[in-house]
């Protein structure tokens, strides 16, 4: 054989195994799915009309009127608007969006946390979604892609939002970046001060960073004058967003994390990834458990498995995981509130500790709002979905227990998953059941290592209010 020919061989060989590994996805009961970039979904699942119920309209605080589309324009751009309020099923992930989530990269892994069943001793299988592995390490950028991408096409200049431990800043920093869009992002100043790395990744990126409460709003400075040290809160840096955003009605919109539906129908290319890679191993989860802030990364992790529940296809469990320190779901209400501190947003039905909840400084940032998504809200309220509460050094006792057996250090919002997820496992031992469990890990920790530092040194405290005064605006 001349050379040519042994080099035409090998070319042809070497194209024939590539070509079939681009082909098939590679499921293993054992490590888990890698599915093919060309598997990546090509919609966003909006679980609004297959809800048990209509979803409560927001109000106009002062005429507790509903309000409509056209109410929000001057907030948000168009296309959310319309999403917000949409009754559709799925809508089309734009091709510029697409490629984005391809290059984040995405589809990313669902892994079978082996070495964490052998340490616990269990029969449970664990698996998770591997969320970490984005530019900024969470799974934000699936709705700042989109967000983005949205306020770009309809000609806007500025973004505006905010941020509690940095993750959804980071996105949308990126994102912003990605898109040519100016960003403007008001951090909860004792995440600043506790992850000055994120507030560096996202001025890296070209974001102006403020403080909240900052000098650049009212609500900012009437908060600062009351006192100069005042930690912030997610309630507060949302009234700071939107106030800064209706001083520029014609350049500026508010781009948000979670809560509103939109934002929780771009995460779900998160679950209906995960809805593939159980189907190639011909696998139902028996629990599939998260972390809850707004509730975006959870809702879009579970949401496509909700849909084949209600439908009575599967009869899987769906558990929520919140902090003790601000247990909205677990010690809450489930009725009109407002969704930030300030009093400038519409009232919105759902579970609430209360807009004026003083925010205990846990480590967990992005989980320190007093409210939860509406969708979320309602399916936990009707049984659906049910929430359990942790105290955060029982969560970072799991994450460091997830460190030495994975490998993987995740941020302190997801640990509350994985410490019900442990949890779980551990009563699966005692029962002798195999259950398969799953749990979104949503962010790594790699930029949260003062809060690691402080509980290896036994500093970490946990926070749990005494009294929580349900609101009332609507009876």
């Amino acid at each position: 054989m001349d050379r040519s020919t042994q080099h035409l061989n090998e070319e042809l060989f070497f194209h024939h195994v590539v070509s079939d590994l681009r082909a098939k996805p590679s499921p293993s009961n054992d490590y888990g799915v890698f599915l093919n970039p060309d598997e990546l979904p090509r919609k966003w699942y909006n679980i609004v009309p297959d809800l048990p119920e209509k979803l409560a309209p927001m109000l106009n605080p002062h005429t507790l009127e509903p309000l409509s589309p056209k109410d929000f324009e001057h907030l948000f751009p168009k296309e959310l608007v319309r999403q917000q309020f949409s009754d559709e099923r799925w809508f089309d992930i734009p091709e510029e969006v697409w490629d984005a989530y391809r290059r984040l990269p995405r589809p990313t892994p669902l892994v079978r946390a082996k070495r964490l069943e052998e340490f616990l001793r269990t029969p449970a299988k664990i698996y998770y979604k591997a969320e970490q592995f984005t530019p900024v390490g969470s799974m934000k950028p699936n709705t700042a892609l989109a967000q983005a991408y949205y306020a770009k096409k309809q000609g806007l200049k500025l973004a505006i939002s905010e941020t509690g431990a940095g993750q959804w800043g980071s996105a949308l920093a990126m994102s912003c970046s990605l898109f040519a869009l100016k960003a403007r992002i008001y951090m909860v100043r004792v995440s600043a001060q506790q992850k000055p790395g994120r507030k560096i990744l996202m001025e890296t990126y070209g974001t102006e960073v403020l403080e909240s409460p900052s000098q650049n709003t009212k609500i900012g400075r009437k908060l600062l004058a009351e006192n100069n040290n005042h930690p912030g809160s997610l309630g507060i840096a949302i009234s700071e967003a939107v106030e800064d955003t209706l001083s520029h009605k014609e350049n500026a919109r508010y781009l948000l994390a979670s809560a509103f539906n939109y934002a929780l129908a771009h995460q779900t290319i998160i679950g209906l990834e995960a809805q593939k890679q159980f189907e190639l191993m011909d696998v139902v989860p028996d629990v599939m458990c998260g972390c809850i802030g707004g509730g975006s990364n959870f809702s879009g992790f579970i949401y496509p498995f909700v849909r084949e529940k209600l439908r009575k296809k599967i009869e899987t469990e769906f558990v929520a995981c919140e902090p003790k320190a601000v247990p909205s779901t677990t010690r809450g209400t489930f009725t009109y509130d407002y969704a930030d501190t300030g009093e400038m947003t519409p009232l919105v039905k759902m579970y609430t500790v209360g807009h004026k909840f003083a925010n205990p400084p846990i480590h967990a940032g992005g989980l320190r709002y007093h409210g939860k998504a509406p969708s979320l809200s309602l399916l936990i309220h009707k049984g659906i979905v049910r929430s359990v509460a942790y105290s955060q050094t029982k969560v970072f006792e799991a994450a460091k227990i997830f460190a030495q057996t994975e490998g993987v250090v995740t941020a302190p919002e997801s640990a509350h998953g994985l410490r019900f997820a442990i949890d779980e496992a551990i009563n699966c031992k005692r029962k002798g059941e195999g259950k398969v469990i799953v749990f979104n890990n949503c962010g790594h920790g790699l930029l949260d290592l003062s809060a690691y530092d402080e509980f290896n040194k036994g500093k970490l405290v946990d926070w749990e209010p005494e009294l929580i005064v349900p609101p009332q605006y609507v009876r």
